[in-house]
């Protein structure tokens, strides 16, 4: 077993008394905020997915005279549904991100007509509540409802609805294809316009248990966060080829049949934890890069992304497991014209394990027939045949510390008992499924293949020869000093992404060149990130977890800590070119 952190938090300085926990603490506070006015106006605004239910009975012992549900203001389920039907298309998992905003989706005359009754009580306490309650008005207080990506996901699968549907037994890849599509972009761009209004944000990830920050405490948390070494909460998921690596060294459920997945390191997923005093409250760690973006990213990575996270750290776990489906994701252009991504999903394959049939599935062989090789995919999805993969696509063996690069357009998956740490651009979910090794998901349904998208984005020259020259251990020794070394791993020249290993013995200089770092910890126990000016607190990391180092920070120095001092440790490193 591991030493591995599952629960990693930014304690946030001077405010150790600007959070409560309880509905009953929450509404002392609120009480005492509203004490000796005559009437005041308390505005609960909903991201999606928050339990509505839970928060009106939390509430109650404010005695509103009137209670408005901005809910009621937006159009019916089956309109929305009807005026997003672009963007949701017919597939079972891709869409179309909107760019449409949450105010399209309200009726101008019902949002005026409720603030017209707020205008009209006099007296005592109305409740504005719901998604978008801020259309209506800021109130006299104005609280932020947020939820965690992975807490809705979790909701999704026990039966909740999206916003506004009735959907309650739905597939949850539709469930979340329309939140990643359409509602999560729309909340979040509403929210993007609050975070300086908020008077205070509402935690309401665990039942009947909510958290409360003052705007102020929330906004200066993100202050500090973007300006030292921090960690996002890690999540760990089954999946159908799962191993049991991670069981072990994360220290996961031993009565878990396996984990497939760790998202650690995708801020548009993880959570983050500040912990206020006694108080540690959970967010979307998305806030943080819409807060400080600048700090962040960097500058130039800013204006090249704006808002968004480019870079993406996870794990996939086959040890003891199956083969990753075959697969293939679109090129930039395909993902622009076709989805309204920016960016595509250029990936690298960084082995952090391997057994000794440990392998990696990458590009095409020399000289095969296109045509018939996407006729046998077809035959193999319809159950026709079992896809003859050793007749088209290269197999690589796979040993600890080889890294793969797998730019957008090539073939790959990796095979049965690899640890693979997977470092790629953002834009996770356009995986194109070609082949799923004759097998159902976890769920006891058919995962979803998407030869037609494939066969339009597969780059055939991407062959045997090839990737062998270009894509395998591509590895170039940078520099050295006394006690460390520094290597180019990667990635390919069509990727944005740079990568780093450094082994070492003793300290290492760094510097984030105007960009967000990602880092892993990839052999050894214990390191320790430090400031050469002491500008942050020593930050302490642990073998396979991902940390997160702001542009903001410039220089920092890790050294071998812990069980690890006087051993050759490494870390493998990224940053936007």
């Amino acid at each position: 077993m591991g030493n591995y952190n599952k629960y990693p938090e930014v304690n946030v300085k001077g405010y150790e008394k600007c959070a409560w926990m309880g509905y009953e603490s929450i509404i002392k506070e609120i009480q005492k905020e509203i004490k000796d006015k005559i009437k005041s106006v308390i505005v609960i605004d909903f991201y999606p997915g928050i339990n509505e239910n839970e928060i009106l009975k939390g509430f109650s012992p404010l005695n509103p005279v009137m209670t408005i549900r901005s809910d009621d203001c937006a159009y019916d389920g089956n309109t929305l549904t009807d005026m997003i039907k672009d963007n949701l298309t017919d597939d079972r998992v891709f869409g179309v991100l909107t760019t449409k905003k949450l105010q399209d989706y309200f009726i101008k005359d019902k949002l005026e007509e409720a603030r017209k009754k707020v205008e009209e009580i006099k007296e005592g306490v109305v409740l504005i509540y719901g998604v978008g309650a801020a259309l209506i008005s800021l109130g006299d207080i104005f609280i932020y409802a947020d939820l965690a990506r992975w807490e809705i996901q979790k909701r999704y699968r026990k039966g909740m609805p999206n916003w506004k549907q009735t959907n309650y037994d739905e597939d949850n890849k539709r469930k979340y294809k329309r939140g990643f599509f359409v509602e999560w972009r729309l909340a979040d761009r509403h929210k993007k316009a609050l975070y300086d209004k908020m008077d205070y944000l509402l935690d309401t990830n665990i039942k009947n248990k909510p958290k409360i920050v003052t705007g102020h405490a929330f906004r200066e948390g993100l202050k500090q966060t973007a300006l030292r070494p921090f960690r996002v909460v890690p999540y760990f998921d089954p999946g159908i080829w799962g191993g049991r690596w991670m069981k072990e060294v994360c220290d996961l459920d031993k009565n878990e049949n396996n984990f497939a997945w760790s998202f650690d390191g995708i801020p548009e997923e993880n959570s983050l934890y500040l912990r206020y005093g006694n108080i540690r409250i959970e967010i979307p760690s998305i806030n943080l890069v819409f807060y400080q973006p600048r700090n962040l990213l960097g500058e130039r990575v800013h204006a090249r992304f704006g808002t968004e996270f480019p870079i993406r750290f996870d794990l996939l776990d086959t040890m003891g497991g199956q083969n990753l489906s075959l697969q293939v994701h679109p090129i930039t252009e395909y993902i622009q014209e076709t989805f309204g991504m920016h960016y595509t999903q250029d990936e690298s394959y960084y082995l952090l394990d391997a057994g000794k049939d440990g392998c990696v599935y990458l590009g095409v062989k020399e000289k095969i027939n296109r045509n018939d090789m996407i006729k046998d995919l077809k035959k193999a999805e319809k159950g026709e045949i079992s896809f003859p993969d050793e007749k088209y696509i290269n197999k690589f063996n796979a040993k600890k510390h080889d890294h793969f690069l797998i730019p957008a357009g090539t073939i790959h998956c990796s095979g049965k008992n690899s640890m693979v740490l997977e470092i790629s651009a953002t834009p996770y979910i356009f995986t194109f499924k070609l082949w799923d090794w004759d097998r159902v998901d976890i769920d006891g349904k058919p995962r979803p293949i998407h030869i037609d998208h494939g066969s339009k984005v597969i780059q055939w020259d991407r062959t045997t020869e090839w990737v062998e020259n270009n894509l395998i251990n591509k590895i170039e020794l940078i520099s050295e000093g006394d006690g460390w070394r520094e290597e180019r791993t990667g990635l390919h020249e069509r990727e944005f992404l740079e990568t780093r290993r450094h082994w070492f013995s003793k300290p290492v200089l760094h510097n984030t060149k105007g960009s967000v770092n990602v880092l892993n910890l990839v052999e050894g126990d214990e390191a320790v990130v430090e400031s050469p000016t002491g500008s942050f607190e020593p930050f302490v990391v642990h073998y396979a977890e991902t940390f997160i180092i702001p542009a903001s920070v410039n220089e920092y120095i890790i050294k071998p800590y812990g069980k690890s001092k006087g051993k050759e440790i490494a870390t493998i490193k990224a940053y936007v070119r």
